[in-house]
């Protein structure tokens, strides 16, 4: 008599083998782009390769030697490690092998630099290692990125006035975040994507799309570097102070989590709510946060995921321009109910 043999699950319904990846999702985009000539793509597509090189570097660093300082320091007189100088090779080097990028700024170049391309219409600005002070501790860095569409033609050569422009000229951010899992987050003005590097295939996957911050009771969380706090203004210590006292919603103060990595400390806030801020003081009036690429791509990133970004006066950092390439802002950035407190607390709202 034959042995009946048990119904068995095809796998397609355990295992997703229809899965987006970075490079798919590109592709579909510019097909649903008119007139589309494929240099977006590419520079989208070097920059993934740029972020999955430096991952590479990161989760290695401390076995092959590139913990500590570099001896130097960057545009902005903080102190270089080495993974800081190489990321930022990583970068110039991606860039410029892309023949799409004309100008790169970086937090790392105290001059933009100009790429010899006839081809060139993009500029980047990018944070190749956020938060690398953290980096021999073990705590998560990122690299911040925005991206300017050229409107000059391609014969001539960039300048600052290519990038000295207002935030609404991006044609986008993205982040990626190095933890426990490498994680990047996109907009091209359209929503936010959320991918996950998966290191088997060598590829980021699609596992977050169309993230908005939460807004069905989101945490109550502030990051802020407290440490700041005799530096700051009086209207700034009378803000913390009041959201450590319990709320009238639930009657709960705000909790403090801070990790001293922007990338870290915002991919928090996207995911689960909160306001992370970072106000001007007595020894940086103008805020310590780079405006084009870090307080830009970062407000591009929060306003598409529904949240907002203003500087200490209240005005939205995507509206300010930039008049040098390291010019600094002061943010408050998160969830439009975090943020709209602070407004209504210094009368913009």
């Amino acid at each position: 008599m034959p042995i009946k043999q048990e119904c068995q699950e095809p796998l397609a319904d355990k295992i997703d083998t229809n899965i987006i990846s970075l490079s798919r999702f590109i592709i579909e985009k510019q097909k649903q782009a008119k007139n589309a000539t494929g240099d977006y793509s590419l520079v989208l597509n070097a920059l993934g390769f740029a972020f999955k090189f430096i991952a590479h570097t990161v989760r290695r660093a401390e076995l092959i030697h590139l913990t500590g300082l570099f001896g130097t320091s960057n545009a902005t007189g903080d102190q270089q490690k080495k993974l800081d100088v190489l990321g930022d090779e990583i970068f110039i080097n991606t860039m410029a092998s892309s023949n799409i990028v004309k100008i790169l700024v970086s937090e790392e170049q105290e001059e933009l630099i100009r790429f010899e391309t006839t081809e060139g219409t993009y500029a980047v600005c990018c944070d190749p290692i956020d938060g690398s002070s953290n980096i021999d501790a073990g705590v998560s860095v990122g690299t911040i990125v925005s991206l300017f569409k050229i409107t000059s033609p391609p014969s001539e050569p960039g300048c600052e006035q290519d990038v000295l422009r207002s935030g609404h000229d991006m044609v986008a951010a993205c982040y990626a975040l190095y933890g426990a899992s490498t994680h990047l987050l996109l907009t091209l003005g359209d929503g936010v994507n959320g991918f996950t590097l998966d290191t088997n295939l060598g590829e980021f996957i699609l596992t977050e799309p169309d993230v908005r911050l939460p807004t069905d009771h989101p945490k109550k969380i502030y990051s802020v570097n407290e440490g700041n706090t005799c530096y700051w203004d009086e209207s700034v210590k009378t803000f913390f102070d009041a959201l450590k006292q319990p709320q009238d919603e639930d009657n709960e103060p705000y909790s403090a989590r801070y990790v001293g990595s922007m990338v870290a400390d915002m991919h928090r806030t996207v995911l689960y709510g909160g306001l992370y801020a970072y106000p001007g003081s007595s020894k940086s009036r103008n805020g310590k946060l780079r405006l084009l690429y870090e307080g830009f791509p970062m407000a591009f990133l929060i306003e598409q995921a529904g949240g907002k970004a203003v500087n200490d006066k209240g005005e939205r950092i995507l509206d300010l321009v930039p008049t040098k390439i390291h010019d600094k802002t002061s943010i408050w950035i998160g969830s439009s109910r975090d943020v709209d407190k602070y407004l209504k607390h210094i009368g913009k709202l």
